[in-house]
């Protein structure tokens, strides 16, 4: 099934084969910040219950990009922040991801042996235990995001608190998450008239949900947690909203043409699974387009900025290339 798609100037978007130095420096410090935080949250994976920290911390560092955490930090940066100042919000937005995988990956959900190269937590741990290691990192998440303080203040570490959970909720990755369910072998829901809500293709509103919500509340809380102006804050949610639809559209195509090895997950299970993605209605050259024409528009929403933003548009920039 093909449909059409919003098309707007040239999608042309500079393409680096390497990252830019500033950009590889900042990935390799803020990297090493968040996995240290990381560690130094969670019990040792020997504290009771023993098997439950066994099977948090078996997900959690499993290898993966911590893309969210950099985000987050990489906004506030961008409006004059510190990176030690957002790190326990940099760390509570991977700790809810890593939860939505562990409930993703159930038999139940998308039913996943692998992630990230090794087997999914419910494979080494089971159902049971895999869904209790979910519910723990989501719950730590929130500790964390609540011993948010200085300089962000009561305020401001309270409207990060609502922004993270109005973006995991039903209209958010929850509800996302449900409607990718309720779309599996249902072709006719691709176009959004069939689901009675806002105006636009049903494919949209999945992913804008299930995955472009929580990115953007990354880019919004850095930028909230740091003190950021309104108009600044209004141009870093529409970057947020467009980085989050490029992303999972890139994403959708790689299931469909990336290499198993090389993502460390099974390729091909969103057709398998007669999956309401990108490429099932739009195609695959034609989804590659969409990619690039929403990183466009979300460098584009940086435009009055200067290089104060930079490593934000660079960020936009690698994800539309990545081969992972």
């Amino acid at each position: 099934m093909r449909g059409a798609a919003p098309r707007e100037g040239s999608a042309a978007v500079a393409e680096r084969t390497e990252p830019s130095p500033s950009l590889a420096a900042f990935v390799s410090e803020r990297t090493r910040m968040v996995e240290e935080a990381l560690d130094a949250a969670l019990p040792p994976a020997g504290a009771l219950p023993s098997p439950l920290h066994e099977a948090v911390r078996h997900s959690l560092f499993a290898g993966g990009k911590r893309l969210r955490p950099l985000i987050l930090i990489a906004s506030a940066e961008a409006v004059g922040g510190r990176a030690s100042a957002v790190l326990p919000a940099a760390c509570a937005v991977e700790l809810i991801h890593t939860y939505s995988l562990i409930h993703d990956d159930l038999p139940s959900m998308d039913d996943s042996p692998t992630r990230r190269g090794r087997p999914t937590c419910h494979v080494v741990f089971g159902e049971a235990l895999a869904v209790l290691a979910g519910d723990a990192l989501h719950a730590l998440a929130f500790e964390l995001l609540a011993a948010t303080g200085e300089p962000a203040g009561p305020e401001r570490a309270l409207w990060s608190v609502r922004e993270i959970a109005t973006a995991i909720g039903t209209r958010g990755m929850v509800g996302g998450q449900a409607l990718d369910l309720q779309g599996e072998g249902r072709p006719e829901l691709a176009r959004h008239g069939n689901w009675p809500a806002e105006p636009g293709d049903g494919v949209y509103l999945i992913h804008s949900w299930k995955t472009a919500a929580l990115l953007r509340a990354c880019v919004r809380c850095g930028a909230i947690l740091a003190g950021a102006a309104e108009a600044r804050l209004a141009s870093l949610t529409a970057y947020g909203e467009q980085l989050g639809l490029a992303f999972q559209i890139v994403d959708d195509v790689l299931d469909e043409t990336g290499d198993t090895g090389h993502l460390g997950k099974q390729t091909g299970q969103d057709a398998a699974r007669q999956k309401l993605t990108f490429p099932a209605v739009f195609g695959i050259e034609r989804s590659r387009e969409m990619a690039a024409l929403h990183t466009q528009r979300a460098i584009e929403a940086l435009k009055r900025w200067g290089s104060e933003a930079d490593l934000l548009r660079e960020i936009a920039q690698r994800l539309l290339v990545r081969e992972a």
